[in-house]
Order: structure tokens, then sequence, then C-alpha cells
């Protein structure tokens, strides 16, 4: 069977480095970090004590008050990217058959902070005071329900939670979708709001959080640094319109890249920790350029998972060599987390973002604060400051808890 060729028309971003794909790319371009101390709860008996925020975000910019207090932020950062990219698309609802319309939008966690609120009223005032809006406001597919309603998408309504390879995966199998025929467009991406009291306290328990720049919070997130000390939270979302290609053409939609590969793998080795020879990770990559129809001396750019933990950046760069082999070191590489932090189920979405934006502009983004190079880190990191060069190919990894690892290869649009 021949698959369908399917293309990016839109794209919606809410992120550290602001709400929308200008101020997010206007912050990536620049090298500017989101990292900021934690002000929104008392941080002071926590290791870490800073995390990427969604800088002046007051849902009631986007929602009535009504829906401000029954949506968690997860599923408004959702909406609100959704809106974007749809915006983007040149997306109207009477003009396509919205049963050929489908939703693909996932989250690592769902609303933590619901969980949280509604059992501290459970043990101060009993069962009965537990809200109404509490199960669905924290659980995870209330996402991709609450786009398809804003949206009136009426075809494939679904969800998926690999922790941090979340949002790859929804829109990798979005694409899927797509090629084999059950959708026509679809919203796909990941979405994350975990900055809680009780996320930040179980991501430090595990000793994956940044704890040693506290008082200086936009150094803390440094992928590929010998002083790496963990990764920083994040929060956000974002969200790519996929769509045939015949489609996008009949609507007269904006093209801005192809989506052309697809990579998934599990390590089967440890719930946290990636293989210690990177052997999933690199399989998900030979995937999705195999998938692509192409080879690792066409991908241009690979924006790195890159967490700033000490052995993810390790690893992944192993399983880049073994990809690569000698061609490892003359491919440009980025982590754009130094600059956002681990949006966790979202960083996916926004990852891709930047790797379309990347293709389109011929610009590749930086990994700030790449001071001190590790010898177990020798490739080309893309320190400190953007590159112009020419991408005609960009590949993003995602490899979350779980050992799940996703891959995905975006390519400049060609007739």
């Amino acid at each position: 069977m021949n698959k369908r060729r399917v293309v990016v028309t839109g794209l919606g971003v809410i992120s550290p480095l602001g709400t929308g794909i200008t101020e997010f790319w206007s912050g990536l371009k620049e090298g500017r970090s989101g990292i900021v101390r934690i002000t929104h709860f008392d941080s002071t008996l926590f290791d870490c004590q800073i995390a990427g925020m969604v800088p002046n975000y007051n849902p009631l910019d986007h929602f009535n008050s009504k829906e401000a207090r029954t949506i968690a932020d997860f599923v408004q950062f959702a909406c609100i990217a959704s809106k974007e990219a749809l915006a983007a698309a040149q997306f109207d609802p009477q003009k396509v058959d919205l049963d050929r319309v489908g939703v693909l939008v996932g989250s690592g966690i769902g609303s933590i902070l619901t969980f949280e609120e509604e059992h501290r009223k459970f043990m101060e005032k009993g069962p009965s005071r537990i809200s109404p809006h509490f199960i669905p406001k924290m659980i995870i597919n209330e996402a991709a329900g609450h786009v398809s309603i804003q949206c009136g998408a009426r075809g494939i309504n679904t969800c998926v939670a690999t922790a941090c390879s979340t949002a790859t995966n929804a829109i990798g199998d979005a694409l899927r979708f797509i090629q084999y025929g059950d959708a026509d467009m679809m919203i796909a991406g990941g979405t994350e709001s975990a900055n809680t009291e009780l996320g930040m306290g179980g991501f430090c328990a595990l000793k994956a959080l940044s704890t040693k720049r506290n008082n200086d919070p936009q150094k803390a997130s440094r992928p590929f640094d010998m002083d790496r000390d963990g990764f920083v939270m994040g929060e956000g979302a974002g969200i790519a319109i996929l769509e045939e290609l015949s489609h996008a053409k009949k609507r007269g939609a904006p093209i801005l890249c192809e989506l052309v590969g697809y990579g998934r793998t599990g390590d089967a080795y440890h719930i946290t920790a990636p293989h210690p020879e990177g052997i999933g990770g690199a399989k998900a990559m030979e995937l999705a350029i195999h998938d692509a129809g192409l080879t690792p001396k066409d991908i241009s750019y690979i924006n790195a998972h890159g967490t700033s933990t000490k052995l993810n950046d390790k690893i992944e760069t192993m399983a880049i060599k073994r990809v690569f082999g000698d061609l490892a070191k003359k491919v440009p590489i980025s982590s754009t987390k130094s600059m956002t932090g681990h949006l966790l189920g979202a960083a996916g979405g926004v990852e891709f973002a930047a790797s379309v934006l990347a293709v389109m502009n011929d610009i590749i983004p930086p990994t700030i604060n790449y001071e001190t190079p590790d010898p177990d880190c020798d490739l080309d990191y893309v320190p400190n400051v953007a590159r112009r060069a020419k991408v005609n190919v960009a590949m993003s990894n995602s490899l979350g808890f779980g050992g799940h690892n996703a891959t995905v290869v975006v390519k400049k649009f060609q007739e």
C-alpha cells in the first residue's frame, strides 16, 4: 500500500518562552532562557526551586471565568496552542469534512494540581466536598476532548501517554492515521502543567532535577555540558496541524514542511534509565530515517532530547554515534530544553515546532549554557548562539521514562 503524503500546515506553542509561535521562535533564536524561581508556591523546602513557567499567563485572557475554574491548566494550554495552530493553517470548519478531522493530543501526567487540591479537600472536609469537576479536570484524555469540542473535529479522537515521548508519539501516530487513510487532517501534539508541589517533590525524590543553580535559574538547564546536574521542569503545549497533501492543497492551506518519517521503540531495560548502550534510542532514529526514505547523511539537524541529566545526554550522544557513525560529528545537534526546560509530555510538541521552524528558516537554535565540554558528549551541539545553515531535513528525538523512544523526521516541502 502506498502511504499518502503528509504535510504540516499549522503550529501552535505555549511555553516558558511565551505564548505563540512568534515569541517561541524569537526566544530560541536569541538563546533566551525561560527558567525562573518558583513563586506560585513556597519552594524553600525543595531541593529544586526553579522551573520553566508560562510567563504572564492569565486564563481569563483565553477563557471565561467558569471555564478558567473548571478546565485544568494542561487542557487550557492544549486549547490555546491548538487554536493558534488551526488559525495558522487557515482552518475553516465550514469547508472541511469534520468527520475526517481528528485529534491526538497527549500528556505525560495530566492535572496533578487537581489531585492535590481535591485530596486536600477530602482530608480536611470529607468526601462530600470533592468537586464534581475532579475527574474531568484531571484525566489525560480531556485535552483531546476539549480540543475537538473547540473546533468541531468529529474524526479520530484519542490520546497517548508515554512520559517524555508523549507528544512525539502523538505526532507520529497521527502521521500514520493520515498516511493509511483513517483521517485527512489531524490536530496532534502534547501538553503539560506539572510544576506543582507534588510534581516537583516527586521529581526531586528521583534526584532528576537540577539543584545547583537555584539562585541562577537561567543557567540551570545545560544539556551536554560537563557541569549539568539535572533537568528543569517546564510547562506548556506544542500542537501541529497535519494534513494529507491533496487535502491541504484543495483548501489552499500554507504548507510549512513535509512530515516524512517516524520511528518508535522500547528499551525493555529500566523504568527511568535509558539503555546503557543507547540501543532503543538508536533504533528509533534508524526506523524514522528509513521510514522517510533517507539515509543518515541526509539529516541536516537533530533536535535532541537533551535533558541536561548526566545519563540521558551521554546515552543520547552514544545513540547518535551508533546511527551516524563517522557523520555524527558533522551533523548539528541542539537541545532547546536549555531554554524551555523539560516540558515532559509536551516536550516533543514544542521541539517538533522548533524543528519545523528550523527547516522553514534555515536557522538552527542553540544549546545555551554550553560552557565546559564533556568528553562523553563530544559532538556539535551548536553552543550558545543560533546558527544559519541550510536545513533540508530535521530530526527530533524524544526518550521517555519506561524506555519509550520516539523520533520524527521533517523536510522541506517539494512537489
